[in-house]
């Protein structure tokens, strides 16, 4: 004989996610049950559980990842349609959005981490490599951060004079390089040592200091004053 299935509607009223969520708090809530909970019900062969728990696991129980799936990759899953399939992915890029709120607030940069923190939901997930700066003034609070350029999976071209440029116009007396490597490798490539030595060179001649260079990946990043090659 085949398993019995168990609706969520036969499970005892604690254990079901809402109830769980009401009468114990968000915080008690697994990321299969809060997922439960947006798309409202599973199939006739399984509960909402389950198929989050499926979903997810197709993510390797990364939310980071699940965050990257398409409408098309989600309703792929019996019992995921369109509706829930949107729905899953606004969720998550509300999550996304508040990271970076949360990270916008850190205006003074006083470690490399909160860079990291700062950028991480902006390019840490991207497909293709962008380059950005953060500029500073004397007080190492933010000015103002711009996308350089905007390149392919393998790399990006930075125009040095455009860096300065911004720098002027918005008075900014330091700045702090950053890039994703949406590879997920760590390391600098030659032309990004390269183009941080000529950055810092251009900086030196116009009393504009270059304080540290990012590479940033989802989970990690890689800081050039931290490894100790920054002075190249």
């Amino acid at each position: 004989m085949g398993s019995t299935y168990f609706s969520i509607k036969d499970w005892s009223e604690e254990d079901r996610p809402r109830e769980k969520l009401r009468l114990k708090g968000k915080e008690t809530l697994s990321d299969a049950e809060l997922i439960a909970i947006l798309i409202g019900s599973g199939s006739k062969s399984e509960s909402a559980v389950d198929l989050s728990k499926r979903i997810l696991s197709s993510a390797d129980d990364n939310l980071n990842a699940l965050g990257k799936m398409s409408i098309l990759q989600l309703t792929k899953f019996k019992g995921i349609g369109e509706a829930k399939a949107i729905t899953i992915v606004a969720a998550l890029e509300l999550g996304r959005r508040r990271r970076l709120e949360d990270a916008s607030k850190l205006s003074e940069i006083t470690s490399s981490k909160i860079v990291f923190e700062m950028m991480q939901p902006i390019i840490g997930e991207l497909s293709h490599e962008e380059f950005w700066v953060l500029f500073l003034n004397n007080s190492n609070k933010i000015i103002s951060k711009s996308q350089l350029s905007k390149g392919g999976i393998t790399g990006t071209i930075v125009d040095v004079r455009l860096v300065f440029k911004l720098a002027l116009e918005t008075r900014a007396t330091s700045l702090i390089l950053c890039h994703n490597h949406p590879s997920g490798n760590l390391q600098p490539s030659g032309a990004d040592k390269e183009i941080t030595k000529k950055i810092k060179l251009a900086g030196e001649s116009l009393d504009v200091k270059v304080l540290d260079h990012l590479i940033i990946t989802e989970s990690k990043y890689y800081s050039f004053v931290d490894e100790g090659i920054f002075n190249l």
